[in-house]
């Protein structure tokens, strides 16, 4: 398994209920695959998923990128700005 570091921010820590947690992982999952599957985790995230921004170890990343092994994945809230 592939043990990851979670981290939320803004209103994804709320809807998460906590900042940060670990998980572990099947090897080769891709980013799109984990926001498939974290709402299974944190049930309240599942309407978030689909406009989520994700980084892996503080590197934006597509749905399509794969995780590496002890990966930091934070997940942060759409950003919009005037």
């Amino acid at each position: 398994m592939n043990k990851v570091k979670l981290l939320f921010f803004a209103t994804l820590k709320d809807l998460a209920g906590t900042r940060h947690s670990e998980l572990d992982l099947e090897p080769g999952m891709d980013v799109a695959t984990l926001k498939s599957r974290l709402p299974e985790h944190f049930p309240k995230l599942q309407p978030a998923m689909s406009s989520v921004l994700v980084s892996i170890n503080r590197e934006f990343a597509f749905d399509q990128d794969e995780i590496p092994e002890g990966a930091e994945i934070a997940f942060f809230p759409p950003v919009s700005g005037g």
